[in-house]
């Protein structure tokens, strides 16, 4: 479903944002990936071209992607940090010409608060920040223009995360820092805010599988509930060993139980199935509510 007639907030260019709202929905959502990267661990150097990538962006949206998420710093574990400037010449042209070809809410993945704020500026609704919005300079970016926030849990860096995996309880221990860090971005002036439990960040293949069958005490803490499974390691560790390209039916069964489990939206390269088996698991949970 695509999002229509939201209240709108003028950016610093005279460009017309959305302000909210992007994740009020009666049913679970679709946030389509667009990495406009050389080196993603799925998709690197598909969409890299501009042309290519806005191309990609609105086959998405006629394929049922409710959200587009567009990415230009592979966050893979161990990939190295891209320049601000490198960055922002990926993603902010693919993002002006997205918003101006679509009503789909547009989303930039991106842990650089300049970059953010730009795209924002030209057209973003959404800042989706895998660092969890640990620097305050994003906090102000995301208060100043009204854009709702994905706040998601990392340990450390791509370069660094899956050096640090131990916990005491890695869901309790992921929704503490949630809920501090939402709570601090509630106090700033942050309008909406999403969470990410942060799947394959930080975390072993085991502990993926952990936060997916207690993610209801993710969704416990009162927040729209972002999931991204999509084609992960953690699902190449089962006795199958499946490559990426193979990880379609693994990523549809995340879904499901991500669902299932209380997630609001969730972020997927293959958005013909994933909105197939959305469209089940609502009337399945719109059927359970009505008793």
């Amino acid at each position: 479903m695509a999002f229509h007639g939201v209240p709108r907030l003028e950016g610093h260019n005279g460009r017309q944002v959305p302000r909210r709202c992007c994740f009020d929905s009666p049913r679970p959502l679709l946030m389509g990936v667009l990495n406009v990267t050389p080196d993603s661990f799925s998709d690197g150097g598909c969409y890299l071209d501009p042309d290519l990538a806005v191309d990609r962006g609105l086959e998405m949206v006629s394929e049922g992607a409710d959200i587009l998420d567009v990415g230009g710093e592979s966050t893979r574990p161990g990939a190295a940090d891209v320049s601000e400037d490198a960055e922002l010449g990926r993603v902010l042209p693919v993002v002006e010409r997205l918003s101006s070809n679509t009503d789909v809410p547009i989303s930039i993945d991106t842990r650089k608060a300049r970059v953010a704020r730009l795209c924002v500026h030209g057209g973003a609704a959404i800042i989706n920040d895998v660092s969890g919005l640990r620097d305050p300079a994003m906090v102000r970016v995301a208060a100043d223009t009204g854009a709702s926030v994905v706040l998601m849990h990392m340990r450390g860096t791509p370069a660094t995360m899956q050096g640090n995996t131990e916990y005491e309880d890695v869901v309790l221990d992921v929704c503490a820092y949630l809920e501090s860090q939402a709570q601090a971005a509630d106090r700033a002036g942050v309008r909406e805010i999403a969470v990410d439990p942060g799947l394959g960040f930080g975390k072993t293949a085991r502990q993926n599988f952990k936060i997916l069958g207690r993610l209801r005490d993710v969704a416990d803490l009162g927040y729209p509930v972002v999931v991204g499974p999509s084609r992960k390691s953690f699902l190449g560790s089962l006795p199958s060993r499946l490559p990426v390209a193979d990880r379609l039916e693994g990523t549809l069964a995340a879904v499901s139980a991500a669902v299932m489990n209380g997630a609001a939206v969730v972020r997927v390269h293959d958005v013909p199935p994933c909105r197939r088996v959305l469209e089940v698991l609502a009337e399945v949970l719109e059927a359970g509510d009505a008793g």
